[in-house]
């Protein structure tokens, strides 16, 4: 049976919550009597990923674009925040601490980075494509000492708050969920810069769906939006529907982590 999971946007215990009344009222509306499974932190979200009975859930676009054979792509969140513009992106939002000294991006030059996991885009890669430009440019290195494996954005507020790092990578979605579910955290950090638009994780499948169970699914996620008992939860999840891109817009996603090492140490 496929299994459904949206753990990477799911920020806090209010917030799995959300999603995972979310994703019942679409699989109800599909017909579709698939499991919604607890896989919580620790554990690792690639042995989640590296799974062939995915129904629906959440990939970072980065795996996603690389595993063969690729997996299905169902649909993506369209996130409700006017910055997104009703397109199914998201971005890396470039953090310090709100009562740090720094007011730019290049005042924190010489500190200390973040960064979450080697292979995840808006963790890691996103991070490393924009800083590059920067490094050549001033012909020096940028940060004397890289603090890693912060796991996610919950990790890189920690790290802020604890004084461990200067300044660290969100993804953009998770840093707005945050604001929506625990405001009084994300008071405690400032977007510095933050990287070009990318196509957002989308929800997957690996498991053989039948062309007709696919259709409802997507059917029921697009709906979504139409239904006035999810409004609420929507809201919540700063969530304005979901569409379905084309997976060929992920390509781009390889084709940076291709030609950006995931190391910081000449960074």
């Amino acid at each position: 049976m496929s299994i459904v999971n949206a753990r990477m946007y799911a920020v806090n215990a209010a917030c799995k919550a959300d999603w995972h009344a979310l994703l019942s009222t679409a699989l109800a509306d599909a017909r579709l009597d698939w499991p919604i499974i607890d896989f919580d932190t620790p554990a690792p979200l690639n042995a989640l990923w590296a799974r062939d009975d995915l129904g629906a859930v959440m990939m970072c676009g980065l795996p996603f674009s690389r595993r063969n054979p690729q997996p299905t792509l169902v649909a993506a969140p369209l996130p409700a925040p006017e910055r997104y513009g009703g397109r199914p992106v998201y971005c890396t939002d470039i953090v310090v601490a709100a009562n740090s000294p720094y007011r730019s991006l290049e005042e924190t030059f010489g500190g200390v980075v973040g960064v979450t996991l080697p292979d995840s885009m808006s963790g890691a890669v996103a991070l490393r494509a924009h800083l590059l430009p920067l490094r050549e440019r001033r012909g020096a290195r940028l940060y004397r000492a890289t603090v890693g494996r912060l796991v996610n954005a919950r990790g890189v507020i920690d790290a802020l708050l604890d004084g461990r790092i200067d300044v660290g990578p969100l993804d953009s979605y998770s840093h707005d969920l945050l604001a929506a579910y625990e405001p009084e955290l994300v008071a405690q950090v400032r977007t510095v810069a933050s990287s070009v638009w990318r196509p957002i994780p989308p929800l997957v499948a690996t498991a053989a769906i039948a062309p007709d169970e696919l259709t409802r699914l997507r059917g029921a996620l697009l709906g979504l939006c139409d239904e006035p008992e999810t409004a609420g939860t929507m809201e919540r999840l700063r969530l304005a529907g979901f569409a379905v891109p084309d997976p060929t817009d992920y390509d781009v996603l390889s084709a940076i982590a291709q030609t950006c090492s995931p190391s910081f140490e000449d960074l």
